[in-house]
């Protein structure tokens, strides 16, 4: 099979879309699949000219203001529309597709070619986030003549599902995402890290992620006076300046990556995520291969990955008196916190990326079987 991978972010931005799509180039190279990867060029920090043996493809980009991680193409069309016809795939795959995708499946459409869109990033709900409310609905027309036009759509988890299908996007299948339960385990928990971050007896509640102001991270300010506790943020992003300053007891790693991050994620104790936007929540399933349960909002992904008192906690959207009461619970009882991230590694098991790159394929096949038979009628 050939598969052409249009990243609307990737390396050397490392974030969930990149992370999915290198997991995917890895399968599909195992396979003996070809793919070609069509992203963004980078302002900062050069693009691999190959990744497991697949070109990539750099398209001329500028970074967004205020945001100048996220990189938008801009120029002619000409050289999507163009490499695509040199590479001649049997199916495109749209990695949350909005600008460079929007280019590409425009394209595809002209070539008579199956499209695969993946929704994994919540553009519209952004909006507000960044004090651009007003531009929600007009993001949203942009996202569903995206999704209108693709032969399959994928949503990570089943509360996007429902999302999009009231947003009346077609064709609708769920794919969620795999754990690298290698990298992501209990045995990187590390006592001289947990000492060197705190002093060795405070319970460590942290959070792994971009530093932006979708993740909503000023949240984890009401646990920042919690006895005992010692508050880590392991990621960096354009808020961590103001969240250092809102959190100045707090313990700021910075960017992790490989060992570190592993070792980081295994020494929490609690792992919260108070972000409403997710998609699905990739960070939620690292910490709980890394047997860490999660106290997150019972909203988007989250609902897919924590079971209520079981493997951690979900509180109510905005309900930040919950979610302290629910890291307090876990904070005085050591017993339950075993239980819980025993619960979290046991489940994360079962959500390799091998298998979850398979449903893929299948997803792949399935939609150029659907593009065929539209075609012939």
């Amino acid at each position: 099979m050939r598969v052409a991978i249009v990243a609307e972010s990737f390396l050397p931005q490392v974030n969930g879309v990149t992370n999915s799509v290198l997991r995917i180039l890895e399968h599909l190279e195992r396979r003996g699949d070809e793919a070609i990867v069509l992203a963004p060029d980078a302002e900062n920090g050069s693009v691999p000219p190959f990744v497991n043996g697949a070109p990539v493809v750099e398209l001329g980009a500028i970074g967004l203001p205020g945001y100048p991680d996220v990189r938008l193409v801009v120029g002619k069309k000409w050289r999507t529309e163009r490499t695509l016809q040199a590479f001649e795939p049997d199916v495109v795959h749209l990695a949350s597709p909005f600008v460079l995708g929007w280019r590409a499946i425009l394209a595809a459409e002209q070539m008579g070619l199956p499209t695969v869109a993946v929704y994994q990033t919540e553009v519209p709900g952004y909006a507000a986030r960044y004090g651009l409310p007003h531009l929600e609905s007009l993001l949203w027309r942009r996202v569903k003549n995206i999704h209108e036009r693709a032969t399959v759509n994928l949503a990570p988890s089943t509360a996007t599902m429902a999302h999009l299908t009231r947003r009346g996007i077609p064709n609708l299948r769920l794919w969620g995402r795999g754990v690298d339960t290698e990298s992501f385990h209990p045995r990187y928990r590390d006592q001289a890290w947990r000492i060197r971050v705190g002093d060795g007896r405070d319970v460590l509640v942290g959070y792994v992620g971009r530093l932006a102001a979708e993740k909503q991270v000023e949240a984890l300010g009401v646990l920042e006076d919690l006895p005992g506790v010692r508050l880590v943020v392991v990621g960096d992003g354009p808020e961590r300046a103001d969240l250092q300053d809102m959190m100045p007891s707090a313990h700021f790693t910075g960017l992790l990556r490989g060992t570190e991050l592993s070792r980081a994620m295994a020494s929490l104790d609690v792992f919260v995520h108070p972000g409403e936007l997710e998609t699905f929540g990739q960070t939620l399933q690292e910490a709980h291969a890394s047997g860490v349960p999660v106290v997150a909002p019972a909203a988007g992904g989250p609902l897919d990955i924590v079971r209520h008192s079981h493997d951690g906690w979900l509180y109510p959207p905005g309900d930040h008196a919950a979610l302290r009461g629910h890291v307090v619970d876990l904070v005085g009882d050591e017993r339950k916190r075993k239980a819980f991230g025993a619960a979290a590694h046991e489940r994360a098991q079962r959500r390799t990326w091998y298998d979850i790159c398979e449903e893929l394929v299948g997803h792949y096949e399935d939609a150029i079987r659907v593009h065929a038979r539209a075609a012939s009628t």
